[in-house]
């Protein structure tokens, strides 16, 4: 039998709930997979100052070096808005060392969850590649300076040609594998990062001739998202724009706790770190409403690129679709069901597939 390593940081908030939410499925498929799952666990964010004065402590980067894949939960919490170190430090610290340029985020509005989207008509389904480790979050100089009189604040938007050309490839070849449109989104009439970036893309476009293509500015892209999300299958974007246009993707879809992500650097069969996009909701945590959808999504995710698992990709996405369309729902979603239910609702409906498919 086959084992797979997997590192877990629960980190704060409702993180531990979901993540726990998220594994119960995890060795619940893994019965059908034929393999089995090695964990171990380890602190990031607030948990990880508290233990050690540190976000990210030489601990974790250690177990980080062994592990095949890594599930996250939330960072973050009112606890530590003063700390020295902020706990979201720690998670694009672990960015960094694990070198993880693309971050995926698939969005959908859900069967049977349409009222929730904002949309008259409610169907959006895509995925927004975004950079991860360069752009405005981690250019240098950055800070303050103090004026006769007056404040001065310098934030700088930096990119290599090549941090570039990497991730827009990864989108193309994505687009190129599954039959889908690619739409670039940058500010090219304003910012030469941007110029540059629509530079690469289209001479990539030259090696992807099967991929249509469209650039749109960033606050055009953020309206028409809105008014024709049809037209957005995939696109591919820098971090900052990337960052923005995700949630609002999630807002289209009802609500953030119903998406997961993965950040990789590299094809599938890659290590990657694997997340619910939700924060930490820490006016939450403990209660045992949490939704763990965005979790369970983020393992269906870790399974499938990591772990090169596509078929237990799709019957934990499966799982998770059917389970949304006849309920019990969480609170988030207009329900009273706790995590433990939900959570139980999924197991379930995996088990009634896998009897589906063998009946078949």
């Amino acid at each position: 039998m086959a084992t797979h390593q997997l590192l877990v940081l629960a980190g704060d908030g409702i993180g531990p709930e979901v993540t726990q939410a998220a594994l119960r499925l995890l060795d619940a498929v893994s019965e059908f997979g034929g393999w089995s799952v090695e964990k171990e666990e380890a602190d990031i964010g607030g948990r990880a100052i508290d233990r050690f004065g540190d976000p990210f402590p030489a601990e974790t980067r250690a177990k980080i070096d062994k592990a095949e894949a890594v599930l996250l939960g939330a960072v973050g919490g009112p606890s530590w808005d003063n700390a020295p170190k902020r706990p979201e430090a720690g998670l694009l610290a672990m960015r960094q060392y694990m070198g993880l340029w693309a971050n995926l985020r698939p969005f959908r509005i859900f069967p049977g969850l349409e009222h929730l989207s904002p949309l008259s008509n409610a169907t959006a389904q895509g995925v927004v590649f975004r950079e991860l480790t360069g752009g405005l979050y981690f250019g240098e100089p950055r800070g303050r300076r103090f004026l006769p009189g007056d404040l001065e604040v310098v934030d700088t938007l930096r990119y290599r040609r090549s941090e570039m050309e990497r991730i827009i490839r990864l989108a193309f070849q994505y687009a190129s594998d599954h039959h889908l449109s690619l739409t670039s989104v940058d500010k090219a009439n304003v910012l030469e990062s941007s110029r540059v970036w629509r530079e690469v893309t289209n001479e990539l476009a030259q090696k992807f001739p099967d991929v249509a293509l469209t650039h749109r500015y960033v606050d055009a892209a953020a309206m028409d998202l809105v008014l024709n999300p049809a037209r957005y299958q995939v696109i591919v974007t820098e971090n900052l724009f990337g960052d923005i246009l995700s949630d609002l993707a999630g807002g289209l879809v009802g609500s953030l706790g119903l998406l997961g992500s993965s950040s990789v650097a590299g094809t599938p069969g890659t290590r990657g770190l694997f997340e619910p996009v939700h924060g930490s909701a820490p006016d939450i945590a403990g209660k045992g409403i949490a939704n763990p959808t965005g979790a369970m999504l983020s393992v269906a995710y870790l399974v499938g690129w990591s772990w090169s698992e596509p078929e237990i990709q799709r019957l934990i996405e499966e799982a998770v679709a059917e389970s949304l369309v006849e309920g019990p729902l969480t609170p988030d979603l207009g329900g009273t069901a706790s995590t433990e239910e939900f959570t139980q609702t999924v197991i379930n409906r995996a088990r009634k597939i896998v009897q589906r498919r063998k009946i078949s």
